[in-house]
């Protein structure tokens, strides 16, 4: 896949009830539930809310045996509604429920890091070889007669690997790594080639962007090595809500679907489900818009990995090793620079300027980057500022495109600062954008974030409201990362990046981490933010406003 033309990636066709997922279908969208699966009417409003918003699959979690034998019934609901939405059960830690949902539902959810391993407890574990092919064994004495019980009811198969919910035995021989994550759905889709099963669809996601985009883009070509073309489902997981949520969602999956790869996205949100539908759809349509783009020059030799160019003798810009914001940072006007327009030649290396750089081409992202890598690769080494423009009227577009593009490349490694030209936006609303874009990119880190699930019916307390109020109690805090969580399924492992937790633990009960040490067990929900602040207060991180 090229960086610089947009194409989307040939893949393998995956069907989920009426809907057909990879190869030259559209980019689907989807999303999931945060009711109890055991509550049929509130589960059939909810899925035909996201379906009236344009979901394309619905997905519900299905803790258990009983709520894998309800979807049944919420199908019918759907059903006599008049919507034939396919219907996806999200199974954790419990194979009777994925043999049930196989029954039930149009495509069932398996996370390769619990359906036979046990739960992770972060434990280091040794094998050797041969215990380790013996662990390989337990995998396809279980995943084989679940395949056989999907080819029987034409049920499809999401093998979603989850950064938070890695197996210990995965973790003890590669670690919290994007390899790790790889070969945690490598060993299943080689089970599942090996029978002849390839009704897939694939998913591995993490709530830290950058962790995500390169693990996705490492699965690409590990499966390309071994001849397999599933169809993607991109997402990041965890991402919060509000403009962070968006904006943290369109870096990542903006910068995949740019370089043609993904076949069905969810924008996760911790909002009610049917507002990420519009994102992304948004997000969507704005990336395969470029499809029919002016070509781009492609450089000569495969690129080796981006560095940026930061620390240059005599530049205009004073870098400090991160990227700069114009009009917060610096102001254009005040710093020697050329104009380039990215479609045009390489004459100079303009020694003594900075690079102020900008397309008008469709895929404005592949030629800048084509661009600045045929530059540096024949000696120039001038600071690039990178000027993207919008003149969308809604703010909320501009955020979702500006993530996108500036996120592609700032990801691939170009430009030591950023120039937004958005009319849509105050001043104050730029800057803040800009930044939260470096952030999300983990180049710049200006505030405390926030990882937050979208909730689903394994959530037992009110999640949109506890962040919103951990939020408003901490936001004031620099430099820390503050995970909400609403169960133990990926908590305590998306936390692992996070420096605190609140995680729930039962019907209004939530238990505090500092890192990934459990520190307070099973409180009451209204007595956990107080707990929360009290536990950083302790820790030496608080700050009064």
């Amino acid at each position: 896949m090229s960086i610089y033309n947009y194409k989307r990636r040939p893949t393998s066709v995956t069907t989920v009830g009426n809907t057909a997922i990879g190869g030259t279908n559209p980019i689907r969208v989807q999303s999931m539930t945060n009711t109890s699966t055991n509550d049929t009417e509130a589960c059939v409003r909810q899925a035909l809310r996201i379906a009236e918003a344009g979901g394309e699959l619905v997905r519900l979690t299905t803790q258990g045996v009983r709520e894998a034998a309800n979807m049944a019934n919420i199908k019918n609901g759907l059903d006599e509604a008049d919507c034939n939405v396919p219907l996806v059960a999200d199974v954790h830690f419990n194979p009777k429920a994925a043999f049930m949902a196989a029954t039930t539902c149009d495509k069932v959810r398996i996370n390769p890091g619990n359906f036979v391993d046990a739960a992770r407890t972060f434990v280091k574990l040794t094998y050797s070889d041969s215990e380790y092919k013996d662990e390989i064994e337990k995998i396809r004495q279980t995943l084989v007669p679940f395949l056989e019980t999907c080819k029987a009811h034409r049920t499809a198969i999401r093998l979603g690997v989850n950064h938070g919910s890695l197996s210990d035995r995965i973790m003890s021989r590669y670690g919290d790594t994007p390899e790790g994550m790889v070969e945690s759905v490598m060993e299943y889709l080689r089970i599942c080639r090996e029978n002849d099963f390839n009704d897939i669809v694939i998913s591995i996601k993490a709530s830290n962007v950058v962790v995500m985009v390169e693990t996705v883009r490492l699965l690409v070509r590990t499966m390309s090595q071994e001849d397999m073309h599933y169809p993607l489902h991109l997402g990041v997981t965890e991402a919060g809500d509000g403009e962070d949520g968006r904006i943290k969602s369109a870096v990542g999956i903006g910068t995949l679907l740019a370089e043609g790869i993904g076949d069905t996205i969810r924008v996760s949100l911790s909002e009610p489900p049917e507002n990420e539908i519009p994102v992304a759809v948004a997000l969507r349509d704005y990336i395969t818009g470029r499809a029919d783009h002016s070509p781009v020059v492609e450089p000569q030799t495969e690129s080796v990995t981006p560095t940026r160019r930061m620390a240059i003798a005599n530049a205009p810009l004073q870098l400090h090793n991160v990227p700069l914001v114009d009009g917060l940072d610096f102001n254009i006007a005040d710093i020697p620079h050329i104009t380039v327009d990215a479609s045009g030649p390489i004459q100079e290396i303009f020694d003594g300027y900075a690079i102020l750089i900008h397309s008008d081409n469709a895929n404005n992202v592949g030629e800048i980057a084509s661009w600045l890598e045929r530059y540096y690769r024949q000696g120039g080494n001038a600071q690039a500022i990178i000027r993207l423009t919008y003149t969308d009227q809604e703010p909320d577009l501009v955020r979702l495109k500006a993530s996108a593009d500036f996120g592609a490349l700032l990801l691939n490694g170009y430009g030591n600062a950023i120039s937004l030209d958005a009319p849509a936006l105050t001043p104050e609303e730029n800057a803040r954008l800009c930044l939260a874009i470096l952030q999300a990119c983990r180049l710049r880190i200006t505030k405390t974030e926030y990882i937050a699930c979208p909730s689903c019916g394994r959530t037992l307390f009110d999640l949109p409201t506890a962040l919103h109020k951990v939020r408003e109690a901490t936001s004031h805090l620099k430099n820390l990362k503050i995970g909400v969580m609403g169960c133990i399924v990926n908590g305590p492992g998306e936390m692992a990046d996070a420096d605190y937790g609140y995680v729930g633990a039962g019907p209004d009960k939530v238990s505090l981490y500092k890192g990934k040490e459990l520190v307070i067990k099973n409180i009451p929900a209204d007595d956990a933010l107080e707990a929360l602040i009290e536990l950083i207060k302790i820790n030496g991180d608080w700050q009064d406003r």
